[in-house]
């Protein structure tokens, strides 16, 4: 895959958790008679619910149930081939030919087609559509085709020069083909993301009503608007012709402000399933919820971006001092009540290709830290900025590496944490961060390559340490342009140790998802990314 350019607007929609639950009130269902609904907990989603345009687990859960893609994630993150692709195949990991699985229609009642499929990614591709997820079209031959001009500061300076990805070709209504600009061995893998989803005609009639209203072929249909504070009912779809179709009638995703607030009304039997409880009950939550907790291994990864960009941090010796005075098992027990794994990589162990001792300065080592922030000259007299998103429930743990950093390393710290999400989130892109920035990821689709190349590569859209590596950069080529999986691993694994040495990033914690439920709903089961699968979902009574 070729490096990802950096989109003019920023990418922290897609860092998972930076933006969480936010908004509170009930769905309106849009139909007279509609059936009581499963409550399902979200976050006010970043932005309206177009399939390239949602890079944030909010508004993915709602289009998760809404869409299917040409292949489907299993609850343990596994690609499964049973999307509307028939196959996905290819002779040299460049030229791909998609044939479709007949019988599939959007909820509007057309037909999905391979025009379904070019049209979509193409509109998301298309620079002037400001899309969050063009940058998945990258190495599709021709994109740079479809980006327009700009100046030195990153504005358009004029229309691009086509408005068509010339890798993408239909061949007949059931098949179309992929040419990519370099090979890429995992690229079926990445095809179960929302940027790749179909869309139908009707979107290009009216993109800002299909983004209050989505019409999609998954297993639940919208049955009215997304209202911004409140949510969204979807109702199961009769003629979806999927493998895994819904078995309740109703879901309801229902936006809350916060997480306590949505774990008082799970608490009262208020709302049906609240997919991550706020951290300060882990240890409660099992007793007070019994039968109905639920924990689950997940890709969530945090970890503190550091701004390169700021003379103070551009030393690696100094990011490494920082990350060996982080006693990370003790606030996983302390904070986190043992929910949260200690990171010393930088791939989750849900992903092929995790290794948990890759980082050599993700232990705890007092001695060590002191001697390289001596001789990188750090100026201790100035506090540390430790920066976050306000309304996640991340003070506790901010402040517990704050204090152990002035324990360990004498430095005093600022907590930073008054911005709320829309606040915080464009700062990222735009070098707005003056010390370590709370950051976090869940894959897109199981790869090792999805936590290395979208964060780090060379003016990728997500890589707000701006951090730079040729070395990085030819290996994660190598890894996309392998010929096996195991191949493919091996450079992902040497890119990954060149990144913890130059450390950009302090890798801190995986996440193991905790689920509460009501009584009157079972089969609540949270896969890897983080969401809660709707079709697996049964009423009690």
């Amino acid at each position: 895959m070729t490096p990802l350019k950096r989109s003019v607007r920023s990418n922290a929609a897609v860092l998972t958790g930076i933006v969480l639950l936010s908004g509170c009130g009930t769905a309106a269902t849009g139909e007279t008679g509609a059936p009581e609904p499963i409550s399902i907990a979200i976050g006010e989603p970043v932005s309206p619910l177009l399939t390239a345009n949602t890079v944030e687990e909010n508004g993915t859960q709602v289009l998760e149930s809404l869409f299917t893609g040409l292949v489907e994630y299993d609850t343990d993150g596994a690609v499964r081939y049973t999307g509307v692709a028939e196959d996905i195949e290819s002779e040299d990991s460049v030229t791909w030919t998609v044939r479709l699985r007949e019988g599939w229609s959007f909820h509007d009642g057309t037909p999905v087609t391979a025009e379904s499929f070019v049209d979509a990614w193409n509109y998301a591709a298309y620079s002037p559509n400001a899309q969050e997820g063009s940058y998945f079209f990258a190495n599709i031959e021709g994109f740079g085709d479809l980006q327009a001009p700009t100046d030195e500061e990153g504005e358009p300076t004029g229309d691009p020069a086509a408005t068509e990805l010339s890798g993408l070709r239909v061949v007949d209504d059931e098949t179309f083909t992929v040419t990519l600009s370099a090979p890429f061995a995992q690229f079926p893998v990445t095809l179960g993301y929302n940027p790749f989803f179909p869309l139908p005609e009707a979107f290009y009639e009216d993109p800002e009503a299909f983004g209050v209203r989505p019409i999609g072929n998954g297993p639940f249909r919208a049955a009215g608007d997304f209202v911004s504070g409140e949510g969204i009912t979807v109702l199961a779809y009769e003629d979806f012709a999927g493998e895994q179709p819904a078995s309740v009638e109703a879901v309801e995703f229902r936006v809350y402000g916060d997480t306590d607030t949505a774990y008082l009304e799970a608490q009262s039997g208020d709302l049906d399933v609240l997919p991550r409880i706020p951290a300060d009950v882990a240890g409660t939550a099992p007793d007070e919820f019994e039968g109905r907790y639920v924990e689950s291994a997940a890709s969530g990864f945090t970890f503190l971006g550091l701004p390169l960009y700021r003379e103070r941090y551009a030393d690696p010796r100094v990011r490494q001092a920082l990350s060996l005075a982080i006693d990370r098992e003790t606030i996983a027990d302390k904070i986190f009540s043992g929910t949260r794994l200690a990171a010393a990589s930088v791939v989750p162990p849900v992903v092929e290709g995790h290794r948990a001792d890759a980082c050599d300065a993700c232990v705890l080592d007092v001695d060590r830290a002191n001697e390289l922030l001596d001789e990188a000259g750090f100026d201790r007299t100035q506090p540390i900025e430790l920066w976050f998103n306000a309304g996640t429930g991340n003070e506790d743990w901010m402040e517990a590496i704050g204090n152990q950093l002035r324990s360990n390393l004498g430095v005093e710290f600022v907590l930073k944490g008054e911005l709320a999400p829309p606040e915080y989130g464009p700062l990222l892109g735009a070098q707005g961060m003056f010390g370590p920035f709370r950051m976090g990821w869940a894959m897109d689709y199981p790869s090792p390559q999805n936590f290395l190349e979208p964060l780090y590569a060379t003016d990728a859209g997500a890589n707000f340490s701006f951090y730079s590596n040729p070395a990085f950069d030819e290996l994660v080529a190598k890894g996309n342009a392998a010929a096996t999986s195991d191949e493919a691993i091996g450079f992902y694994n040497q890119a990954e140790d060149v990144l913890l040495e130059d450390m950009p990033i302090i890798p801190l914690f995986f996440d193991v998802t905790q689920s509460v439920h009501s009584a009157d709903v079972e089969g609540v089961v949270v896969d890897a990314f983080g969401r809660v699968d709707t079709t697996s979902l049964t009423a009690v009574g």
